[in-house]
């Protein structure tokens, strides 16, 4: 029955020389009204940015778009990141950088009198001393706002004095500190989202095993407060998981250490033997990262779930899983690079807390801007996160 009717459709179809069937008779018999509603609709789709839905992550609102933000011509801000490359921070940047096209299309500001935002920061990560001097060279140039992510928590203060006495407002931005003088932070809500990994690693081992955790360094607040919130909340709410050890990426030298002090026991014959002797440096020198993680998953054999703080962490922790053969271990970790996308779909990693860095670029530009131009801001800036697993 329903081949007669296709083919009754079709007749009548040539029946009036295919007039009503097509397109341009649709078009042709629209409505005036019809027409203005979908050119409506069309022109609406138009007006979504291609990146709206980062910025729709941003919370409060007002840090989603740039309105009210009446810069003078030739404003300048400096945002310093971690690192001067990588997937992460050049998302960053795009979003910094996305923040000032649009305060220039809004207020009309061509050539000279174009709003500026600079991207810069270490040549690699972790390298404090270098990002304290690219702070002071930015402070030197007089900017109207500074967004920083602070590698250490305990530096750029003297910085920041700096920049206060002149005027210039600092913005934090993905790691903060406690520096009184912020006008404010942007960043994901690092101990929620800490929470929010362990519940969902919890799930995923079936509410009971033990952790271990695998951190980037010792000096980053946002690296502590992921720490804090997962460990905080397998005490609370997961008492039949235990986390059996924090391990950071900064201080393997304790671990390479360690494994020479066995080597050196084991040659004596007697464990206390090794008390007050010295430990053989060119031996610690000559042991690896890898065979550093390798040793922390030997003396944790009974381990069922590894939580990494970071996309670089995570990498080195999959890695040695896979040169233990322990390929039943559940791993959650943070950040979304496309290698970690990639470890997901193959199943070396189970779960990710994906950041929205376009987003705080985007926002921390807002932020600094509204500094500069005394509208004031929220203390805590929170850009969002997207859940994955495999």
């Amino acid at each position: 029955m329903k081949k007669i009717q296709s083919l009754t459709a079709i007749t009548l179809c040539l029946a009036l020389g295919l007039g009503a069937c097509s397109p341009k008779a649709d078009e042709e018999h629209k409505t005036a009204a019809e027409k203005k509603i979908e050119a409506a609709k069309d022109e609406k789709k138009k007006d979504v940015k291609e990146y709206q839905e980062k910025l729709d992550q941003i919370s409060p609102a007002a840090y989603r778009d740039v309105s009210g933000l009446n810069l003078e011509p030739g404003s300048y801000i400096s945002i310093i990141g971690k690192k001067s490359s990588g997937e992460y921070w050049e998302q960053v940047e795009a979003g910094a950088k996305q923040a000032a096209a649009d305060i220039n299309a809004l207020l009309g500001y061509e050539g000279k009198d174009r709003v500026r935002v600079d991207y810069s920061g270490p040549s690699t990560a972790g390298k404090v001393d270098e990002q304290v001097n690219i702070l002071d060279e930015e402070l030197a140039r007089y900017p109207t706002g500074v967004g920083i992510s602070i590698i250490d928590a305990q530096s750029c203060e003297v910085q920041f004095d700096l920049a206060a006495a002149n005027g210039i407002p600092i913005v934090a931005f993905d790691s903060a500190s406690d520096y009184q003088g912020l006008m404010a932070t942007v960043s994901t809500d690092n101990v929620g989202t800490g929470q929010m990994a362990a519940d969902k690693m919890a799930e995923m081992m079936g509410g009971t095993g033990e952790i271990v955790i695998f951190a980037e360094n010792t000096k980053s607040m946002s690296i502590e407060e992921r720490q804090r919130g997962f460990t905080e909340q397998i005490g609370s709410e997961h008492p039949q998981i235990s986390v059996s050890g924090v391990y950071y990426m900064d201080s393997l030298e304790q671990i390479k250490r360690l494994i020479v002090q066995e080597d050196q026991i084991g040659i004596t014959g007697e464990a206390g033997s090794y008390e007050g002797s010295v430990v053989d440096e060119a031996a610690i020198a000559e042991i690896t990262d890898e065979e550093a993680l390798d040793y922390i998953l030997e003396k944790h054999p009974d381990v069922a779930g590894c939580f990494a703080t970071d996309g670089t962490t995570v990498k080195k922790v999959t890695d040695a899983l896979a040169r233990a053969e322990k390929a039943d271990v559940t791993v959650v970790a943070y950040d979304g690079m496309p290698e970690e996308i990639e470890a997901l779909e193959d199943g070396k990693i189970d779960g990710l807390v994906v950041q929205n860095p376009f987003g705080m670029g985007y926002a921390s530009v807002v932020a600094a801007a509204r500094a500069a131009l005394n509208m004031g801001n929220e203390a805590y800036i929170d850009t969002g996160v997207t859940w994955m697993e495999n």
